[in-house]
């Protein structure tokens, strides 16, 4: 290591003011940062001094992303070899491997587009690179299905960087969760893509087809009234998204996260205290013809996109509401809008994006009427006093 300081301090002149690649200073600044803890200090004003800088954030929260990458990795090689019929005569490592083959090129397309474009917008501004997208480009291909196009994906990342980020002057402004944005874009621009039974499958030759085989997630088999069973659904060996099925290795990670502290535990329980609140009222008062308004309020949470938007996605704390009583009401929002989506729309089983989205738009009102309410609170105090 002491070698490559020493190579870096050599060649880091030329990328500084002055030097025959200083337009690269941005990119170099990123490569130096990424290897070693930046050496430079504050000289003035007063600084808030801790361990847990951006990076170290983003790269906890892409270790809670682990468990549910490599269980995804493994559903996807399941349910290849369960549509083929070969499962039985398969082991772990076959179909891990399988699912590898799968996931890995999509994480690949979305780190490359997506960290491109962050340079690029990073050198066109003469800024530093930011960390962000380390955690964007992991959650990106945990939401797609197993067999999108690669171009696809490249499209739906670029869109999600772009106008979801960069337009709005980069990591820390944005105002929609990117990830999502890159879902809601593949899913209205390509909707063929993100539903019917061929979309939640890794088909490798592309010319499979088993009868009676049926590749259709939880939520459309609920909206037509058919049910799976909660523990089946809870463990997350099922048809969805590569990083969305299993509760169980979403949990993990929401452990993680809630012991480092970096995700809110007011934000996360209040999503699934509003899925749980508005499951129950419409298994009490909602129509009996309306499957989805039957569905057990239990499985509302570990069906389609519920817990893994609970935990990664509405936690994000750049785009959720940031104060402290703010964080129950935009939870709790969140929960309950997901099961309205779910029972009330039919043509859209999964709620979850669009509500996160929808209340990504108004987390900052939410925090505006909290900070007026104790701004209005200690005005009251003031005047009682003087009186």
């Amino acid at each position: 290591m002491k070698a490559l300081r020493n190579f870096i301090d050599n060649v880091k002149p030329n990328f500084q003011e002055g030097g025959k690649f200083a337009k690269l200073r941005s990119t170099f600044g990123a490569f130096e940062t990424f290897l070693f803890t930046p050496n430079e200090t504050n000289k003035c004003g007063v600084h808030v001094r801790d361990a847990v800088d951006l990076k170290r954030t983003m790269i906890v929260v892409v270790l809670a992303l682990v468990p549910a990458l490599l269980f995804g990795m493994y559903n996807t090689g399941y349910q290849y070899f369960r549509m083929t019929g070969e499962l039985s005569s398969v082991g772990f490592w076959q179909i891990f491997g399988k699912g590898l083959i799968a996931v890995l090129p999509i994480i690949v397309v979305s780190y490359v587009v997506g960290l491109a474009i962050e340079f690029a917008s990073a050198q066109m501004r003469g800024h530093e690179v930011n960390e962000g997208f380390l955690v964007s480009g992991m959650l990106i291909p945990l939401v797609m299905p197993a067999d999108v196009p690669l171009w696809i994906v490249a499209v739906a990342t670029a869109f999600a960087v772009i106008f979801g980020k960069e337009v709005f002057g980069g990591t820390g402004m944005n105002i929609w969760n990117p990830a999502l944005l890159a879902r809601a874009f593949l899913f209205f621009a390509y909707p063929s893509k993100m539903s019917g039974e061929t979309a939640w499958y890794y088909n490798y030759s592309k010319d499979i087809a088993v009868d009676g085989f049926s590749g259709a997630t939880p939520l459309a088999l609920a909206n037509g009234g058919n049910y799976t069973d909660f523990c089946e659904a809870f463990f997350g060996l099922i048809p969805g998204s590569i990083g969305e099925t299993s509760a169980v290795a979403i949990l993990i990670g929401a452990a993680i996260l809630l012991f480092t502290g970096i995700a809110s535990w007011k934000t996360m329980i209040s999503v699934f205290a509003g899925g749980i609140v508005m499951g129950w009222v419409f298994n009490q008062f909602g129509s009996a013809d309306n499957a989805m308004a039957q569905l057990p309020w239990y499985n509302h949470l570990v069906y389609g996109g519920f817990c893994f938007g609970a935990v990664f996605m509405a936690t994000d704390p750049v785009t959720s509401a940031r104060t402290e009583g703010g964080k129950f009401i935009y939870g709790f929002l969140i929960g309950a809008m997901a099961i309205i989506i779910r029972v009330l729309n039919p043509g859209y089983p999964e709620g979850m994006m669009l509500a996160i989205l929808l209340m990504n738009t108004f987390a900052p009102l939410i925090d505006y009427f909290f900070v007026q309410k104790n701004i209005n609170r200690r005005l009251n105090r003031v005047k009682t006093k003087s009186i």
